[in-house]
């Protein structure tokens, strides 16, 4: 999902789509794996807990925070946004995504327990259709 700059002010924000609904995944190894509209609504319900955004993941590359209230989350028809005012030091984050180097957005999460379907695509491939997770972060 495409990262996006939005500038205002003396503060840098980034933010896009985390996630899509009702899209395939590329191969991750041996399945593919789709969003259902409703995987979101625990984690949205509960208030988003603990959920962060992080620079790919990495735990030493906290962005923003919902409990902080540098992070902003919504869902959509379309899927999972994000908003997330950036800290000074991290201008160097808000230079690579203007620049295009970084452009994509992803998300992290584990599965409910029954938060998954398992079927087929229409080539008889495995595809694994996420309908409820629990939200950890979000993630240029």
């Amino acid at each position: 999902m495409p990262v996006e700059i939005r500038a205002g002010s003396d503060k840098k924000v980034i933010g896009g789509y985390a996630a899509k609904f009702e899209r395939h995944s590329q191969n991750l190894g041996g399945f593919v794996e789709r969003i259902a509209p409703g995987a979101f609504n625990k984690s949205r319900g509960d208030g988003w807990p603990g959920v962060i955004a992080r620079y790919n993941h990495d735990d030493n590359m906290v962005l923003g925070t919902i409990g902080g209230g540098t992070l902003r989350l919504s869902v959509d028809e379309v899927g999972l946004t994000y908003e997330v005012d950036l800290p000074k030091a991290r201008a160097d984050i808000f230079e690579l995504v203007e620049r295009g180097d970084v452009r994509q957005s992803s998300f992290a999460f584990t599965v409910h327990t029954d938060g998954d379907e398992w079927t087929t695509t229409d080539q008889g491939f495995p595809l694994r259709t996420l309908t409820a997770v629990r939200l950890y972060d979000v993630a240029p």
